[in-house]
């Protein structure tokens, strides 16, 4: 089920559905060939027509208008959009449960804001950072945040009309932001992201290094001429000697900065990356998966990348999980088990993964939290950074043009972007910077 397919639950968003975004606006002209046409291509089905109408209502509540025709009043006074704002905020902070006075109010809408235009941000600095000057945000859009000026300019004829479609895009957005943030205030996302690092520097990393302390390290890797996965990998961790190897076709020197854990009075060390997703993030995972409720598309806010020298290591440090969370007075549970680093196939829900993914993945609940951890050996990591058809860059440029993300995001219509013709050409660039 696709964003823009016909069961995308954004309809308010699709340029082929009722809130399409054209040269001209049509107020008042109800009898007219445009609107006898709009009818017959969206009027056949009942649920079109009931959806359409909830997102009719939902624009005129936040106006406080009951018809198209009322908007005109509105638009170049200044005194009535301030009270309409006014009233629209406090509408909003019911809705995604912010308290608060006005100003905190105004400026928690102002990070949903600024939340969609990262969205924007985000695309135009990696998957489609050839492309930024194409879709780079209008002036007046990137500067506006108030919900009600924002709809406005959707209905206001002297903007052109990619203008008016941003508006609209950045409204979307900014729903999906609230409902997020709205989430996270919920489950206390913030505070166990704190608690799981302080069990990471409490229980689980040894005590003979200061917090935040790391171990440099490279990876000196030889890669298969076929498909570029890793041949085989030397570990320097005398980092002098780097200054002195002359890398080959096909070879990679790749940093990593580990920590150590103890298991069996030994010291085993491991590189990890600890992340929580970001509200860009999490904005683009709701559009691919065609989701606007957090508690089911984003299942993976908490989440930890460790790589491990063998699978003996790997083997190791999830008992060291384990007991590491005996000691914090809490049982780990693994669930969600997925491990292809012995072989077999990986089978990702996800648009644009690959199936010949190698790596451990289990969601480990402990303490109240859920937490994604994905565990590799320095082979599986590097095939995860540089193999043909599984590096990380590239599966980021799959799903979002296998979503049909960035069609929603950007209409070819209105941005005059092949995006089937971009997604080879990232495809490509992607894997020539990565080889080279």
């Amino acid at each position: 089920m696709s964003v823009i397919d016909e069961k995308s639950i954004f309809m308010a968003m699709k340029q082929d559905g009722p809130f399409q975004v054209e040269d001209e606006l049509s107020f008042g002209r109800v009898f007219s060939a445009h609107s006898r046409d709009w009818i017959k291509r969206y009027c056949s089905e009942a649920v079109t027509v009931t959806k359409y109408r909830a997102v009719r209502d939902h624009l005129f509540d936040l106006l406080q208008i009951s018809s198209f025709d009322q908007v005109t009043n509105i638009m170049g006074d200044s005194r009535e959009i301030k009270i309409r704002s006014i009233r629209s905020y406090a509408l909003l902070a019911n809705l995604y449960g912010i308290s608060g006075e006005m100003s905190e109010i105004r400026n928690r809408i102002k990070e949903y804001a600024e939340s969609a235009d990262k969205v924007i941000y985000y695309l135009r600095s990696k998957v489609l950072a050839n492309y930024q000057s194409n879709i780079e945000i209008s002036n007046e859009i990137e500067t506006t945040h108030n919900p009600v000026e924002l709809l406005l300019i959707t209905l206001d004829q002297r903007y052109h009309k990619k203008t008016r479609f941003e508006a609209k895009r950045k409204l979307v957005l900014m729903g999906l932001a609230g409902a997020i943030d709205q989430r996270e205030r919920e489950t206390q996302i913030e505070k166990k992201f704190s608690g799981f690092l302080e069990f990471l520097n409490q229980y689980v990393w040894s005590p003979k290094l200061k917090i935040g302390e790391l171990k440099t390290a490279y990876l000196h890797s030889r890669h298969n001429e076929k498909d570029f996965s890793c041949d085989s990998v030397e570990i320097i961790e005398d980092i002098s000697r780097v200054d002195n190897i002359s890398l080959g076709d096909r070879e990679k020197l790749t940093l990593v900065k580990r920590r150590l854990f103890q298991f069996s009075e030994k010291d085993i060390p491991v590189y990890v990356t600890v992340r929580k997703k970001d509200s860009a993030a999490k904005i683009l995972k709701l559009l691919r998966k065609n989701e606007k409720n957090p508690a089911v598309a984003v299942d993976d806010e908490l989440g930890l990348m460790a790589v491990l020298d063998t699978r003996s290591d790997v083997r190791r440090f999830v008992r060291h999980l384990t007991q590491s969370a005996i000691k914090a007075d809490s049982v780990m549970v693994l669930e969600d088990i997925s491990d292809t680093l012995t072989g077999g196939f990986y089978r990702g829900a996800s648009v644009g993964s690959s199936s010949n993914t190698s790596m451990l993945k289990f969601f480990a609940r402990i303490g109240g939290m859920r937490v994604e951890f994905i565990i590799h050996t320095n082979e599986t990591y590097l095939n995860y950074r540089y193999q043909r058809g599984i590096a990380h860059e590239e599966y980021e440029v799959k799903r979002l043009f296998d979503s049909g993300v960035a069609d929603f995001l950007f209409p070819k219509d209105l941005y005059n972007l092949d995006m089937t013709q971009i997604r080879e050409k990232q495809l490509q660039s992607f894997r020539k910077s990565i080889e080279n």
